[in-house]
């Protein structure tokens, strides 16, 4: 299926190309569904004897992607289990935090049926390449499976680690019968934005000195990060949903000063988005299978006229082609699932990459070298377009 472990060398998901060694650690906030939960990459001393981070930490996340792909749990969690339990990220799992410069921020916001830890790719990618990211686990229930911490009373069992601390578990919510999916989505979209702006803050009250406690009790020295992050260099990312997430960000949040849709879903953006209220550069990038009329009608609808608003498409590649799954699955299933398309799953998220790269360096004056990319921007280069495959002509924008 996603090849066994004596395949597991072929299958792996792709180190950071950057100058930089990375690590990655878990920060959740508050024992309540209020609190904050994310996962960071960042910029690490390197750190050969340290363990690389479990790509999928817990089992019931084998259960909520179960039930996100209408899997009988109990099939499912074996399945993964089998398939994908050993795989870890090449990120090392609370390594020390490289201090000495200030870099910028970037909170990512995961689609529907993802959790935090599944776009670990392009998170290394961008860590290694000198960012901060922080990639916000949501509680909108869109998420396969999540969880916050709440205390054990003092009658229930003390083995667990931490004392006193259980797992609270929130699964994927399906559309109930007759329930209108667009009223779900927008609601969800704005709980989204609320933690992608939580995360923000979060990140820079550490950033300031400020002590915060996490409640999943890490090895990671908090502290490191003090003066670490440039605060007037932060940007929104996110795929699907998590695209949706971004527009949604940014009209809330004027600290993001650009943001990048990684093959966006619109419906859960609300119509007020649509006058004028993002005013901050935005990049779509899409996916050449996944697009259809009316979405793209919303998005040259946001972008207007807006030459800081820009849209292209990746040739060959489908809506997988950004999480982690299409680099850990075989042929066959990965087909079945439309995990893979016709692109080399590695040069579709290179594209991805390399275009969000010089897009951030541009709206971010990063003084990089990532302007390399530029053209990519503008849908110039190997198997990328500028703007769409998707003929919307025969109809009337609304």
């Amino acid at each position: 299926m996603w090849g066994t472990n004596s395949t597991e060398k072929f299958y792996r998901i792709p180190e950071g190309k950057g100058p930089h060694s990375v690590g990655c650690t878990d920060l959740m906030t508050e024992n309540a569904v209020e609190g904050s939960f994310l996962r960071l990459y960042y910029p690490a001393y390197d750190a050969t004897d340290m363990e690389e981070a479990r790509w999928i930490p817990d089992k019931e996340y084998y259960q909520g992607l179960s039930d996100f792909l209408n899997m009988y749990r109990v099939v499912g969690e074996r399945l993964f289990h089998y398939y994908v339990g050993s795989v870890t990220c090449p990120a090392k799992s609370n390594a020390a935090f490289k201090p000495g410069e200030k870099y910028p921020l970037l909170v990512f916001s995961h689609g529907l049926g993802a959790f935090r830890t599944i776009y670990s790719a392009i998170c290394i990618e961008m860590a290694s390449q000198g960012f901060i990211v922080a990639a916000v686990e949501h509680r909108d229930e869109s998420a396969s499976a999540t969880y916050y911490c709440k205390r054990r009373s003092v009658s229930e069992s003390q083995e667990e680690s931490p004392p006193n601390m259980e797992k609270e578990w929130i699964y994927y919510r399906k559309l109930k019968t007759g329930e209108e999916e667009r009223c779900l989505r927008h609601k969800q979209v704005q709980q989204r934005a609320q933690e992608c702006i939580k995360a923000l803050n979060l990140i820079l009250k550490i950033n300031s000195g400020e002590e915060v406690t996490n409640v999943l009790h890490s090895d990671f020295d908090w502290n490191s990060l003090k003066d670490s992050v440039d605060t007037s260099r932060i940007a929104v990312m996110g795929h699907s949903f998590g695209g949706a997430t971004v527009i949604e960000s940014l009209s809330k949040e004027i600290r993001f000063r650009c943001g990048i849709a990684l093959d966006v879903w619109m419906l859960p953006v609300g119509d007020d988005i649509y006058q004028n209220s993002v005013q901050q550069p935005l990049l779509f990038i899409n996916s050449e299978k996944f697009q259809w009329a009316e979405n793209i009608l919303k998005i040259k609808k946001l972008i207007s006229n807006d030459t800081n608003k820009k849209m292209i498409t990746i040739k060959g590649s489908v809506h997988q082609s950004f999480p982690d799954f299409t680099f850990v699955s075989g042929g066959i299933i990965a087909r079945f699932f439309k995990l893979k398309g016709e692109i080399d799953p590695n040069e579709a998220i290179d594209i991805s990459n390399h275009a969000s790269l010089a897009f951030l360096q541009k709206h971010l004056s990063l003084k990089k070298d990532f302007d390399q990319w530029d053209s990519l921007v503008d849908g110039i280069g190997p198997n990328v377009i500028p703007g769409t495959n998707i003929d919307t002509s025969p109809a009337e924008p609304e």
